[in-house]
């Protein structure tokens, strides 16, 4: 096991993916105060004129999107790399597929399950 866990903290993959996750928790920060921005901005119009600014409104769901992508990014639901090493994205997030790691252990885990349901 301890073989396991030098290997492991030797991967340069793994660190490298640390450093992206430190980027995009910045462009993460920024991304949330423009987004505040548009909320308020949008409330007021609405408010004043009941009306939305239809610009806003896309904008507000493309930084929604990227807001998703980076969360899924930094908590290993994805493998794929957001704006800017992506596409900006438009309209409403896709679901992601699981990194490749994480989709093989689900596979492990159910070949385990119906190996278990066969012996039963």
């Amino acid at each position: 096991m301890n073989d396991e866990i030098k290997q492991n903290i030797k991967e340069k993959s793994t660190w490298l993916r640390g450093l992206y996750m430190l980027l995009f928790l910045v462009f993460y920060s920024v991304a949330k105060v423009i987004i505040f921005t548009v909320i308020a901005f949008q409330f007021i119009l609405a408010l004043f004129t009941g009306k939305t600014n239809e610009r806003l409104v896309k904008l507000g769901q493309s930084l929604s999107t990227y807001i998703y992508q980076i969360m899924t990014f930094l908590t290993f639901n994805s493998d794929e790399h957001p704006y800017p090493f992506g596409a900006w994205p438009s309209g409403q997030p896709k679901v992601r597929k699981a990194t490749k790691k994480v989709a093989m252990e689900e596979k492990q885990d159910e070949a385990k399950e119906e190996k278990k349901d066969v012996s039963e």
